[in-house]
């Protein structure tokens, strides 16, 4: 047998080698009191800096990280050499390139690493879903690590798009409270012409299953939903979720959420964020200066205005408690989404579904917030990035050249008035948009859960506002076998009025979100008159009666564990007062408490030893309702009590 090819190369030019090489030439700025008082590894820190390149003259600049979760590789022309996992990391890199040169062009020496992310749109429905929750937890440990490993960083930027990366990064950043950072959120792609957007996009295959659309209508509308080659999604997920709330803290300039990935405007963002960074550095003003109870009240107002995903309810407590602050608890976000009126109109609330970067033009974060000032409903006094208090910066943008142009701007190239996607309370109630999230309680959910009640399609409310369904459940333990249920169009399929209960996949199997699911039943044609319980989460865009985060999770003996198969289910949801139940009416307590635990319960034999992991440090630290994060104190208390192995 012949030896592969690739065992050794043809190429003659691999011979053309060397042992030694001069070396940069000049001299190291150093000082006597330098070389006898500053540790080796600042010394030795120069001379790697001079051996990357960097101009020896200007070695003692100032240091400044850039962090991202860059990831792929583009040639000069865009094209891709390598793919990244998403789009919302595609083009990062090139914020980090604008930041760069910013800071050199000011004297400064730029850094830059890197902690790319999973996309959970490509991993729905797959065992790599399992990683997707536990991955933001290591991805801030490690962003912390690298801004510790450069001790002589005098300032962070953090450059971050997407469901996990971004959480992860604004978490990295609040547990530097000694630093000043500034983050830059990767802005989002632009709307396909003639296609679907990039929520709908993904029902395509259950669509086709029941025969709704043709192979060739798939084919083409899956190839085309991505308007431009980076950004995240067009829909208010996770994704745009967490940027909003990273501008609503204070953490960005303003007006830097949802831009368009790629634009003129985008990369004039990141240089002026590098500027931001440098002003706060000068000032002594720190990560702990703008995040504060003040801030975090802010983001929670500004999420609920927006009517923003459910999974900021898992990363905003986490954000808190990295920055040393009160995590908040589902009553603060009851009473919140009570008294702030939800007043953007985008996808997936709606009513007309406007994508995030008209959102963008209309205004943003600045124009929400100077209706909620006008409400009363903001911390005005909140230090922000650019050095000036929340209430400066609204008092700048109202007035500003970039609001009016932006304003006229959608309206030339849409056709949409500004004041239709960002609306006034009034124009709001008009339009009866209802605040974003309800907290149910009831038998099947002693410990609490919720539900994206804008979301759930009015077809199927009440003129009271009340949504009431009643059914029998149908009990799937793996999500494979509940999507095999929606798609099938034989005797196992679901079917209108039915309560579909998926189980099991709670904090303990690394709480996977369950998009898959809950988009097929917004998009199948009866999918809305089906009610889904779990206890696990789902996207920011899905829409319906999908209520998640049940608690206590099957895994933890709740009592969604012990439903079976025909047991009827009620469920009520005011989504007008923000009120519901959701119980299991054919069965008694007593009874339904006896239970054994369904056999459908069953660990995924996939689950890695990671998810594992995490699992249990969270729930140490406070489970999913406390962020799912790692509380230090918690955990070592823990683990001094427990007997020796």
């Amino acid at each position: 047998m012949s030896p592969p090819d690739f065992l050794d190369s043809s190429d003659p030019e691999i011979y053309a080698l060397r042992t030694t090489a001069r070396g940069p030439s000049g001299e190291l700025p150093v000082t006597p009191e330098l070389l006898r008082t500053a540790p080796s590894g600042q010394i030795f820190g120069l001379t790697q800096n001079a051996g990357m390149g960097w101009n020896p003259r200007k070695l003692l600049g100032r240091e400044f990280l850039i962090l991202s979760t860059q990831g792929g590789i583009r040639a000069p022309d865009g094209s891709p050499v390598a793919l990244g996992y998403h789009t919302g990391h595609w083009e990062v890199g090139l914020l980090m390139e604008a930041a760069a040169k910013t800071l050199t062009s000011h004297g400064a020496i730029p850094f830059a690493g890197y902690v790319s992310d999973p996309c959970d749109g490509r991993t729905n429905g797959t065992k790599g879903m399992l990683d997707s929750l536990p991955y933001r937890n290591d991805a801030a440990v490690v962003f912390r690590r690298l801004i510790r490993s450069l001790p002589t960083c005098r300032g962070v930027v953090g450059i971050a798009t997407c469901d996990k990366g971004l959480p992860a990064m604004m978490m990295a950043l609040a547990g530097t409270k000694n630093l000043p950072s500034v983050l830059v959120p990767g802005g989002v792609t632009l709307l396909a012409e003639a296609a679907e957007d990039t929520a709908k996009v993904q029902t395509i295959g259950a669509r086709y299953a029941h025969g709704e659309i043709e192979l060739s209508y798939a084919a083409e509308m899956g190839c085309k939903a991505c308007g431009s080659p980076g950004g995240g999604c067009q829909f208010m997920g996770t994704a745009a979720s967490a940027q909003v709330v990273g501008e609503a803290l204070g953490l960005s300039l303003p007006h830097a959420a949802l831009s368009p990935s790629g634009a003129p405007i985008w990369l004039d963002m990141a240089r002026r964020s590098a500027l931001a960074l440098m002003a706060l550095e000068k000032k002594g003003l720190t990560t702990a200066s703008i995040l504060t109870e003040a801030s975090l009240h802010n983001a929670m107002v500004v999420h609920a205005a927006f009517g923003g995903s459910t999974n900021l309810i898992l990363h905003v407590p986490a954000i808190a408690h990295a920055a040393g602050l009160r995590r908040p608890v589902a009553s603060d976000w009851a009473r919140l989404n009570r008294e702030v009126p939800r007043l953007v109109d985008v996808l997936p609330n709606g009513p007309t579904h406007y994508a995030t970067v008209q959102v963008f033009l209309a205004g943003g974060v600045p124009e929400v917030m100077l209706h909620l000032r006008d409400l009363g409903l903001l911390k005005l006094e909140a230090l922000t990035v650019t050095g000036q208090t929340l209430g400066e910066n609204l008092l700048w943008w109202e007035k500003s050249e970039r609001r009016a142009r932006l304003r006229d701007k959608l309206r030339e190239l849409d056709g949409i008035d500004a004041d239709r996607v960002i609306l006034s309370p009034r124009r709001a109630r008009e339009a009866g948009m209802t605040s974003t999230i309800t907290f149910l309680q009831g038998n099947l959910a002693p410990e609490g859960a919720l539900v994206k009640s804008t979301a759930i399609n009015r077809d199927v409310i009440g003129a009271d506002g009340i949504y009431r369904h009643e059914g029998p459940a149908r009990v799937f333990g793996s999500e494979a076998a509940a999507i095999a249920a929606v798609k099938s169009t034989q005797a196992d399929a679901i079917k209108p009025g039915d309560t579909l209960v998926l189980v099991g996949i709670g904090p303990a199997m690394g709480m996977p979100e369950t998009y898959q699911v809950t988009s097929a039943l917004k998009y199948l044609s009866n999918g809305k008159r089906v009610a889904l319980l779990t206890d696990g989460r789902f996207s920011g865009v899905s829409t319906g009666a999908c209520i998640g985060h049940i608690s206590p999770e099957g895994w933890a003996g709740g009592p969604l564990g012990k439903l079976r198969d025909g047991d009827i289910v009620r469920i009520e949801i005011d989504t007008r007062n923000l009120t519901g139940t959701v119980d299991v009416i054919s069965i008694d307590a007593e009874t339904l408490a006896q239970r054994p635990m369904s056999e459908k319960l069953q660990a995924h034999p996939d689950l890695p030893d990671d998810t594992r992991l995490w699992a249990a440090l969270q729930n140490v630290s406070g489970g999913s309702w406390g962020g799912c994060v790692y509380d230090t104190d918690l955990i070592c208390a823990r683990l001094t009590k427990s007997p020796a192995p």
